[in-house]
């Protein structure tokens, strides 16, 4: 981790950060590059990536969109566990819900949540579509916030289901999202979603300009979603 270049980024953004605070991102860098050498957790491993493309890029929604304090936020999808942990290091009011489908990455967040001594953060092991049938989960969460590679599309069925009404559902794209965004309108609408905006956030230290897809949860999502995963990636296929 190029720790210069993280806490330039971090007053960029109009934040400021406490000792304890860049210690643990140096020490979640540290495990990130041992833990990707047992299992494939991230293609980025160079310490100005980290900074950058990882935890900057991570925190970036905090800058731009007010996170009530002691929210209950599920990162879905989180992989390596971006953008929820570092969210985390910075909001450590907040609770938190980590979710992916793969275990061998729970048991690396598990791990650097203990190691943090993150507290009021759960690491879940499950397939979204599925974790969001069960009364624990769904329609739980005040937010959440997604850097999953799928389609608007795909990416609302996921996320939607676990929001209660009044919440809020945030998407880190990359920049000219519009167009996908717009594909997924009536998806987002039968979920019972509605897109609020479309921020466009510059990322501290690069050339890159992330779009911050921002939808509010107007009613509760019907039974029938989300249904499967087959169905979901059919229906998120681009029309040839």
């Amino acid at each position: 981790m190029n720790k210069e270049l993280l806490i330039e980024g971090i007053k960029k953004l109009g934040m400021e950060t406490t000792e304890e605070q860049i210690e643990r991102f140096s020490k979640y860098s540290e495990l990130l590059k041992e833990w990707n050498n047992k299992i494939n957790l991230t293609a980025i491993t160079d310490d100005d990536g980290i900074s950058v493309k990882h935890f900057l890029d991570s925190i970036l929604p905090l800058a731009h969109i007010e996170i009530k304090t002691g929210a209950n936020i599920a990162d879905v999808g989180t992989g390596a566990g971006f953008p929820g942990l570092p969210i985390k290091i910075i909001r450590d009011d907040i609770n938190l819900t980590l979710i992916d489908s793969l275990n061998k990455r729970i048991n690396f967040l598990t791990l650097v949540s203990n190691e943090l001594n993150l507290s009021n953060t759960v690491c879940v092991h499950g397939r979204a579509e599925d974790l969001s049938r069960k009364p624990e989960y769904r329609e739980k969460f005040d937010y959440v916030i997604s850097r999953a590679v799928a389609n608007m599309t795909a990416l609302s069925e996921y996320c939607l289901p676990y929001i209660k009404p009044g919440g809020m559902f945030i998407a880190l794209k990359a920049e000219g999202a519009e167009q996908e965004v717009d594909s997924a309108r009536a998806m987002i609408c039968n979920l019972g979603g509605r897109i609020d905006k479309i921020i466009k956030a510059p990322l501290p230290n690069s050339d890159i300009v992330r779009s911050l897809i921002v939808i509010k949860k107007v009613k509760p999502t019907p039974k029938s979603f989300p249904r499967t995963s087959k169905k979901i990636k059919q229906q998120s296929k681009p029309v040839l």
